[in-house]
């Protein structure tokens, strides 16, 4: 039987603390999954919807972007897609009534844990100005109000369109035409804070902004770097796909300021050996410096042009560009200069390189932690230099990996969400339906915050996400949507960005990915693409949550209709009763997608075309790979002082929190934890257990001041610190960016600790 929710906030002020482990899944993990499942759905409900997920004939996983297997298990689900499925399909519900007894300024006192906690959405809520109560109100009325503080606005570049990457491609595709039609190309997305890095250093370098490989590249690779990132946590199955490699012959390198459970060792919760033992994963752990990988790998290719035959000249000689200079850079890298960036002994350096020199086939895959740094560009360029110098792009079992967080944030860009769209993609769009979308660039998230900030956006639509839990300079970004006129959200549940709003606001309820999705037209589907470009069907299976509820592609068509009026000539009401309308749309204006009605219905979907891989192709400014060759930089770090990393903790998927447990770092009960290496402890005169604040500091000398963490003693990176997100995005200056990306910069905040008042 499901539980009821929280009544109150639990009490964090005393986490419990013990050794961190050592191996990921197994039997507690198969243990908290039914737990937490249980009690957000009930038996019965577990049983038929788990066994849905990511299945050819069932739906998504709502959490991560991993990609399936051709060949799925029953249970093709990991711990934390099972509580990102089971908060979804939860009991729980959010009706007026809760809206009634609770007044906006009680929820925002209320912690993002007990919010999301409450269930979900059943209604259209509306918060008049002035009032302290969201009031139910009807879908056509919710729309005429947005569509009135549209048009009066002074230009259509005073709205902001931002986009989760939960939302389908049906959905996104829809949602762009409508805010072009509109008039604006305010398209921000959670891309722009995660693999906005990535994708302007690949785009770049080897001419499509997505990785390189597919699933069974993985499995054919003699290599696999995996380098910022914890899988174990962020991406639970990929660590299937590592076990295999390993069976094959494959070695893996970690290189990550933590050591992490999951790379440790896997224990498979789908064999019996495998939740007996488990299989050890990493062969080498290079525990780097934050901040440190751009040095790492400069090196290591110095290293390799130094090494006879290392380099693949034929493939260097017809496939690429810029290799001189490159070289001429990468000959200059400095020992010295690279044990300070990244804290590494020679020795281990020396160990990396004899692995690489023993792999033809390498494989680099990251995340965050190479992609939120201000020379995060400039490192992801480095590891492509690294790949291009030894041909591992365009052949089975190489290439790059760029492991994408939420599950469908890759097809949202697909799709063209995006600030800075290709012209040919606009045109595609003109010549599709008749009418001339706006070619100036429009606001990233960073620049969103901006605008709102200073008065030049007006109105705030998000299509899903937690915008301002998301977000860097927590305080900043809260005053900047307060200034807004009308700030939307379409949700499945409440979060943190209902109760930081507008002069007015608008909660709007729409379908997951578990419900059966039932127009006029028929029952719909919609389609995802994965972090590997496969794009498959998603078809919901449960009633859904409440009558009221609409779906994100009827959402946006019904708001479409009633902005534009009948001046539009696109079909909106179509698209709204047939899905397949807008698949034959998306199928002539984004390449890749021809015939998409067609091979989507094929079992498991497609692979969209990627000329580096198929065909070593590289569509770019130069019509090869370039090598590039950038200054090696590294944060610096004052005395006194850490350099800070904001994660999730294992009870956590992006913003939103399942539990206050970390397990497997040994951390339950509370969240304001900082993780502390030992020796940097004792230099800075701070015992484990006692309460800090952390205290950033930047060049614009504000003081952002996150207050209350206990300390805990870990062994991170010497210099290096951690805590939890988003609790610490109060830390984040919002203009401490990445250097052409504009990606905030979460991975390297200098703090000092002071202690906490009540400590």
């Amino acid at each position: 039987m499901a539980s009821k929710p929280p009544a109150g906030d639990p009490v964090q002020d005393a986490p419990r603390v013990t050794e961190p482990q050592h191996a990921a899944a197994g039997l507690p993990a198969i243990g908290h999954t039914l737990r937490v499942a249980q009690q957000q759905m009930g038996v019965r409900r577990t049983a038929l919807t788990l066994l849905r997920v990511n299945q050819k004939d069932g739906f998504d996983c709502p959490g991560c972007a991993w990609p399936e297997p051709s060949r799925r298990h029953t249970a093709e689900f990991c711990e934390n897609g099972a509580k990102a499925v089971a908060e979804e399909a939860t009991l729980r519900r959010v009706t007026p009534d809760f809206f009634a007894a609770h007044p906006v300024s009680d929820l925002a006192g209320r912690s993002g844990y007990w919010l999301g906690q409450q269930g979900r959405l059943t209604h259209p809520m509306y918060l008049p100005e002035g009032g302290d109560h969201y009031e139910p109100i009807g879908w056509q009325r919710a729309f005429e109000i947005i569509a009135e503080e549209l048009r009066g606005l002074s230009s259509p570049d005073e709205a902001v369109f931002y986009t989760s990457g939960r939302t389908s491609n049906e959905a996104a595709f829809l949602y762009q035409l409508f805010a072009r039609e509109f008039g604006t190309n305010n398209l921000p997305d959670c891309s722009n804070m995660c693999h906005e890095s990535s994708g302007s250093a690949l785009s770049e370098t080897i001419g499509v902004g997505k990785g390189s490989v597919l699933l069974d590249d993985l499995h054919q690779a003699d290599l696999i770097i995996v380098a910022g990132q914890n899988p174990g946590t962020n991406h639970p199955r990929m660590l299937s796909a590592l076990e295999k490699a390993k069976a094959g012959g494959a070695k893996i390198i970690t290189v990550n300021p933590l050591p992490e459970a999951g790379l440790e060792r896997f224990k498979n919760p789908q064999t019996p050996q495998g939740m007996l033992k488990g299989a050890a994963l990493t062969d080498l752990f290079l525990q780097i410096r934050l901040g440190g990988d751009q040095a790492l790998f400069r090196l290591l290719n110095k290293l390799i042009l130094a090494t006879d035959g290392a380099v693949d000249e034929e493939f260097v000689a017809e496939h690429t560009h810029g290799f001189e200079e490159f070289a001429e850079a990468a000959r200059a890298a400095d020992w010295e200069e690279t044990l300070t960036a990244t804290g590494l002994t020679r020795d281990g350096i020396d160990e990396a390189l004899r692995m690489v020199l023993a792999s033809r086939r390498t494989i680099v895959c990251w995340a965050m932690g190479l992609t939120q740094h201000k020379h995060a560009v400039p490192t992801i360029r480095e590891v492509v230099n690294f790949l291009l110098l030894r041909g591992n792009i365009g052949r089975p079992g190489a290439g790059v990996c760029p492991v994408r967080g939420h599950s469908n944030v890759q097809g949202d860009r697909t799709m063209g969400i995006f600030e800075r769209p290709a012209p040919a993609f606009l045109d595609a769009l003109e010549r599709e339906f008749g009418f001339a979308p706006p070619r100036e660039h429009g606001y990233d998230v960073v620049r969103a915050i901006r605008a709102l900030r200073d008065g030049e956006a007006k109105v705030f639509f998000a299509m899903g996400g937690n915008f301002v839990s998301a977000s860097p300079d927590t305080d900043v970004t809260e005053a900047a949507m307060r200034r807004a006129r009308l700030t939307v959200h379409v949700s499945t549940k409440l979060n943190r960005s209902h109760v930081v709003t507008g002069a007015r606001a608008l909660v709007l309820p729409t379908l997951g990915r578990t419900e059966r999705d039932l127009r006029d037209g028929g029952e719909q589907f919609v389609t995802v693409e994965d972090s590997m470009g496969m794009v498959h069907a998603s078809r919901g299976r449960l009633e859904p949550a409440g009558p009221h509820l609409l779906s994100e592609p009827a959402i946006v068509a019904r708001l479409a209709r009633s902005v534009l009026g009948a001046d539009s000539a696109t079909p909106w009401e179509e698209f709204a009763k047939d899905y397949g309308t807008i698949r034959d749309r998306i199928a002539r204006v984004v390449p890749g997608f021809e015939d998409f009605n067609a091979r989507v219905a094929a079992p498991g979907g497609f692979a969209l075309p990627h000329a580096p891989r198929d065909e070593r192709r590289f569509t770019t400014a130069t019509g090869k790979a370039n090598f590039t060759a950038a200054p090696v930089e590294f944060p610096a770090l004052p005395a006194g002082r850490l350099l800070l990393q904001t994660l999730r903790s294992h009870d956590q998927y992006n913003t939103t929190v399942y539990g206050l447990d970390d397990r497997y770092r040994g951390i339950r009960g509370g969240r304001r934890v900082v993780l502390v290496n030992p020796e940097d402890a004792r230099e800075l005169n701070v015992a484990d257990g006692s309460h800090v604040d952390l205290v950033g500091e930047w060049k614009d000398g504000v003081e952002r001041r996150a207050p209350g963490f206990r300390v805990v003693h870990y062994p991170t990176a010497r210099g290096c610190a951690a805590a939890y997100y988003p609790e610490t995005n109060v830390l984040v200056p919002l203009d401490a960016t990445a250097d052409t990306s504009n990606t905030p910069a979460s991975k390297s905040v200098v703090v000092r600790l002071e202690q906490s008042a009540a400590d």
